[in-house]
């Protein structure tokens, strides 16, 4: 008879749910509670119930794993476990975030999120480079716009000021 093997990491993501529950239950208590004639309970009862149930889902999936349980794969997953990782694309893709971090402020963020939208095609797998530029300078001008007009929130316009 062998032993159930438990999955420890799963552990891990208890913890870090029970981190979270704790974190949003003392960040709700230091709300300043302001009531008004519209709103007598205030703005501190729904993050606190949140964070209540996080720790509660915290503590059901604990027990749940000590009891060995296991969640099932997808049937649908169509990832080879047992090959080896892509470095090369994970490396690629960590630059282009890397160089977009470092661009945005300079560039701005049309030149900077063609580049980012560009380049993560680009690693993976996208081989039609003057199409796939296109479409990345098309969806940085789109976010954009949609950050300036729809949420009023201005992204760093760069070289570009005073352009855009």
């Amino acid at each position: 008879m062998t032993a159930a093997v438990t999955d420890r990491a799963q552990y891990g993501v208890c913890a870090l749910l029970a981190l979270a529950g704790a974190a949003v239950i003392a960040d709700a208590t230091r709300i300043v509670h302001l009531t008004g004639g519209n709103d007598p309970v205030g703005p501190r009862p729904v993050p606190i119930i949140l964070g209540a149930a996080l720790l509660v889902v915290a503590a059901v999936y604990g027990a749940d794993v000590a009891r060995g349980g296991a969640g099932e794969p997808e049937p649908g997953e169509d990832v080879d476990l047992g090959s080896r990782a892509d470095w090369r694309t994970v490396l690629l893709l960590a630059g282009v975030f890397l160089a977009n971090a470092a661009l945005v402020e300079w560039l701005g963020w049309v030149i900077s999120g063609a580049l980012l939208f560009w380049g993560a095609a680009f690693a993976l797998g996208n081989r039609h480079h003057v199409r796939g530029l296109a479409v990345a300078a098309a969806l940085s001008l789109v976010t954009f716009y949609a950050f300036a007009v729809g949420l009023g929130a201005n992204l760093p316009a760069g070289v570009l000021q005073g352009i855009l």
